[in-house]
């Protein structure tokens, strides 16, 4: 698996061209984010781009369909095409979501929040093993934004989120955006849920740009990261150490400089974090 470290962005199509044409050593990124199901086909456009773009980048597989918390059955198609991409691109990690996605064979197109209860812990843990056992590698999960509580709820999301990790040793992929959005629609404290991760299984951190709407936020990706969440990040570096992290950018997407720019932001952002982390 390739070794991933620094900063990245998460590759689209409006940006293949300026990858290709070489990007300044100075502000490129360090490794580069794919959606897996862009690539789970044997061939064509996107494929190509892809190997000419991975020659110069290290890169990590991001799915959205897994719909890991579904209870409809695992779809082995989907995983063995997101196992022979893995296997092609030997990426240094495949993550997912803590979500479902839908049921009965029909995708939703959204990524939808469990239930925090003993039950749904006992339903996702041996599907993420499975998962694990059939890629032959971890699997990297991440944290969800949220709209909803469901009346069940037995435990706070940080709370549910940790045990699954500890049951599965799963790792995680943090999106502060999220967290900060469901702390603003639910009020919980966003720096006590940074308090329940387990830190060593935190792999991967996610920066992206939300909506306020004022009575609620939502994770809408097509936004700079607003001054709150670089302010939440700054208090995960604090925690979690030099996380390999990136920007998420999925609507109104704009010229690369600009997300480049964004992305040493985060760099000074990171390295002013540790600086104050006693030695």
């Amino acid at each position: 698996m390739t070794k991933i470290q620094g900063f990245g962005l998460g590759l689209r199509v409006e940006h293949y061209a300026a990858f290709e044409a070489g990007v300044d050593a100075a502000v490129r990124p360090d490794w580069l984010e794919i959606i897996s199901e862009n690539y789970m086909v044997p061939g064509g456009k996107p494929l190509w781009h892809l190997e000419r773009i991975r020659a110069d980048y290290p890169l990590v597989m991001h799915g959205v369909s897994m719909s890991i918390g579904s209870t409809a059955p695992l779809d082995l198609d989907y995983l063995r095409d997101l196992k022979a991409l893995a296997d092609r691109l030997q990426p240094g990690w495949v993550s997912d979501h803590i979500c479902w996605t839908g049921v009965d064979h029909r995708n939703l197109h959204d990524l939808l929040p469990m239930p925090y209860t003993a039950a749904s812990l006992d339903h996702l843990t041996p599907r993420v093993q499975q998962v694990q056992e059939l890629l032959q590698r971890p699997l990297v999960l991440e944290n969800v934004s949220s709209y909803v509580r469901f009346a069940a709820d037995e435990m706070s999301e940080a709370e549910f989120v940790a045990e699954l990790l500890r049951r599965t040793g799963a790792g995680l992929l943090l999106d502060v955006n999220n967290i900060y959005v469901s702390s603003r629609n639910h009020g919980f404290d966003a720096s006590d849920y940074l308090d329940r991760l387990p830190a060593a299984q935190v792999r991967q951190i996610h920066l992206a740009g939300h909506e306020d709407r004022g009575d609620i936020v939502i994770d809408t990706h097509d936004h700079p990261v607003r001054d709150e969440v670089w302010a939440l990040y700054a208090e995960a570096v604090r925690r979690f150490g030099a996380v390999p992290t990136m920007i998420e950018r999925d609507d109104h997407i704009p010229p690369l400089p600009e997300l480049l720019a964004e992305l040493d932001q985060a760099r000074a952002v990171a390295r002013a974090a540790l600086e104050t982390v006693p030695a």
